[in-house]
Parts: C-alpha cells; sequence; structure tokens
C-alpha cells in the first residue's frame, strides 16, 4: 500500500487531535529550540548552557562506584535516605539558618525542577494566578499551565538590579493569586536578594497570605555577599517551599539530585505525587549527594572562586566592548544589554550564532520583559570566555558598519 503525502498529514494531525491542549499550546523551550540550531556546527563557542564545566568530583563519583560494588540497587524510601535528609537539614541549618525536620520536611527530588512540578501540583486549582517575577527561568510559566494554574509575570528591571519589589508585586495581586515563584540567585540576571531587600516582600505575601515557591539552586553562589533565604525572615518559614539541590554548587547536573523543604503539610502532600509519579530518586545519586555534603566543601569553594574571576573578566569585557551589563552578584550568568544595537533579542542572538559563531541565549527566552538582553553563561574556560568576547566585540563592529 502507498501512503501518500496528503495521508500522512492527515494522520500527523489526527495523532494531535489526541494531545491535551495544555500541552499542545505550550511552545517548546525558548533555550533549547534555539541550540537546536547550533548542534553540529563546527568551531562554535557555546555561553548557553546552565551547567557547570567542572567535572564531579572524584571522591563523589567514586562514592557512588562503591554503593553499586555494595550492591545498593533497591529502592530507597519514597522520601529518600534518611542519612541525606539529616545531611541536608544540618547543611541548610549551619549555611542559611533555615531548620527543616529531616523526617517529615523534606524529599530528596529527581532535580530541583521536579521539586518544583510538585510544589506547583500540590498547589494549583484550575484557575489558581502563579505569580513569577521575570526575566525568569524558563519552565516555571509552562509547569504552572499544565497544572491548571496561570501564570502572572512580574516585570523587573536592569536599574533596580533585576530585584522584586513590594510596588511590582501589590501591582499583580488579584483575589485568584494563590503562589509567588521566587528564584533568588536569578537565572538569568545573576541578581540577588538582601535580607532588607526580603523585609517588604514579606509583608506584602503575609498581607494577601500568599505561599512562595523559592527556588534556591545557587544559593551557594554569590560574589561578595552571603545568601539570604526568604524563609529565614520572620514568619515566611511556614509560607515558604523551599528548593534547592546539588546541580550547580557541586557539578553534578547530571546526576538529577534536588530536594524540596516545607512545612510538614505541605511535605505530605507532595509525597504522594512524588510516590506515585516517581517513587523515590536513585539510590546511587543520593549516595553521591551525600558524599558531596559531607567531603565536597572544600571543592565547591574552589569552583566558585573560579567562577568569580570569571564574572569579573565577562563584565569587564562586555564593557570594553560597548554593552552596557548590570553585575550579576550571584549564580554563573551575564545579562548585557543589546538595546544599543538597535535589534531585537532573538535577532542578535540568531546572528551572533551564525556570523560570529557564538551562541548564547535571547533575553526573551525568559519572558518578555528580557526583550533587549542576551543570557551568557560564564560557566565555561577563561579562554573560552576570552575568545567569545574578541568575536562579539567583531561582531557589534561590523554592525556598526552596517548601519
Amino acid at each position: 500500500m502507498i501512503v501518500n503525502e496528503d495521508t500522512k498529514q492527515q494522520q500527523v494531525k489526527s495523532m494531535e487531535s489526541y494531545l491535551s491542549p495544555l500541552v499542545r499550546n505550550i511552545p517548546p523551550s525558548g533555550i533549547r529550540k534555539f541550540f537546536d540550531l547550533a548542534n553540529g556546527s563546527k568551531d562554535i563557542i557555546t555561553l548557553g548552557v546552565g551547567e557547570p564545566d567542572f567535572t564531579t568530583p572524584w571522591h563523589v563519583r567514586e562514592a557512588c562506584v562503591y554503593s553499586l560494588e555494595r550492591g545498593m540497587t533497591a529502592y530507597t524510601s519514597n522520601a529518600g535516605m534518611i542519612e541525606l535528609r539529616e545531611a541536608i537539614s544540618e547543611y541548610l541549618n549551619d549555611s542559611f539558618q533555615v531548620a527543616y525536620d529531616p523526617k517529615d520536611q523534606i524529599i530528596v527530588t529527581v532535580g530541583g525542577s521536579e521539586a518544583i512540578d510538585l510544589a506547583l501540583r500540590a498547589l494549583i486549582v484550575p484557575g489558581d494566578e502563579i505569580l513569577i517575577p521575570e526575566p525568569c527561568y524558563v519552565p516555571y510559566s509552562p509547569i504552572t499551565s499544565i497544572g491548571g494554574g496561570v501564570p502572572v509575570g512580574i516585570e523587573t528591571y536592569a536599574k533596580d538590579d533585576f530585584k522584586l519589589t513590594a510596588e511590582a508585586l501589590e501591582a499583580k495581586i488579584t483575589p485568584k493569586t494563590k503562589v509567588l515563584i521566587l528564584c533568588y540567585p536569578s537565572n538569568p540576571t545573576g541578581s540577588i536578594m538582601t535580607y532588607e531587600d526580603w523585609l517588604p516582600i514579606a509583608k506584602v505575601v503575609e498581607k494577601h497570605d500568599l505561599i512562595v515557591i523559592s527556588d534556591e539552586i545557587y544559593a551557594e553562589l554569590t560574589y561578595g555577599q552571603k545568601h539570604v533565604s526568604v524563609a529565614s525572615v520572620p514568619g515566611m518559614k511556614d509560607r515558604t517551599i523551599l528548593v534547592s539541590g546539588f546541580s550547580k554548587a557541586f557539578a553534578m547536573t547530571g546526576w538529577r539530585m534536588g530536594y524540596v523543604c516545607a512545612h510538614p503539610e505541605l511535605i505530605s502532600a507532595m509525597l504522594k505525587i512524588h510516590q506515585y509519579t516517581i517513587m523515590c530518586a536513585p539510590v546511587m545519586g543520593q549516595v553521591a549527594a551525600l558524599e558531596a555534603l559531607k567531603h565536597g566543601m572544600e571543592e565547591k569553594d574552589r569552583m566558585i572562586e573560579s567562577y568569580n574571576q570569571r564574572r569579573r573578566l565577562i563584565v569587564q569585557g562586555f564593557q570594553d566592548i560597548g554593552l552596557s551589563c548590570h553585575e550579576p552578584q550571584g549564580a554563573f550568568y551575564a545579562f548585557p544589554s543589546i538595546a544599543s544595537t538597535g535589534l531585537r533579542s532573538e535577532e542578535f542572538a540568531h546572528r551572533l550564532l551564525l556570523e560570529a559563531k557564538v551562541a548564547a541565549v535571547p533575553g526573551t527566552a525568559f519572558g518578555a520583559s528580557g526583550e533587549g538582553f542576551l543570557r551568557c553563561s560564564y560557566a565555561t574556560s577563561v579562554a573560552q570566555l576570552t575568545e567569545a568576547l574578541d568575536r562579539i566585540g567583531q561582531f557589534l563592529h561590523k554592525l556598526k558598519q552596517e548601519s
């Protein structure tokens, strides 16, 4: 039987009709969609992927290998190994002054992304509005929509160092508002929030009886000021769901090890979803994460110092070639403004890739308020950063000649 193109198209359309409209209407990731263009291209310098360029420390990998040699291949408790939860509890208390009971306030998850998904699915009643400061981590809005919630962006600005203000938050609250998602240190801007910054935010959250999901995956990666968790502000711990993990600070992205901490009643609800969808995080990864917390602090600190050197290099480099760039105080991203070029973010990034062989992410991948910016990860070698800055400088010179 010969199947012509029209028949094939009908088959494709009929398959699409089975899909949930919630999923069908979600656009693909702006980051992944863009970097598909770079696949297979030669001589590309990538400043796009939010991933450490370090290998997981050997003793952490060795702990995993040894666990396999000992035959540790079975399920753990749904919430994760109690030894790991105890270590997470101690670490958070010592490092950020937030205390959680390892028995009923912590779940070990498959990366921080699962933790965010669990939190939103446990909280959302269809139609609930979820506030998301932008520019923001790409998955927040799609995960909200899949859960039946309504994502509502709150624009932040370079003049405020991309910090959330109480006035901007208050302006977006309606009777349907239920949750505020936070990510500080910020992906993509590198901004942080201080204790003084959090105080007026906490007042608005309490006034309107909101729940906060605080994504603190970059908590360890700060420069000059120590990270302050919103959960450490008086009155905020019980209404905050704290999400973090091992990917960024311990160079363990591929291990997919995260955790979520919250009030016991919220954790109980999230654990039910986790039980039915995941069962438990992989035991080998949990063993590795435990080793990282117990003996990985020196390597963590060395990696952070290296990021700090690269941070200074890239910010100065952008200024030298004529792009203004607010100074990131956390994470490992720079967010330079490309407004002076007259190009929109996506066009600039696309041409930069094709003409200068430098891959970076257009700011609009992180929300409409990212227009006029470019996200550049400096989690790569000094040599690569230097060459990338040189290529971007040449590209900017070419643009000036065109105008």
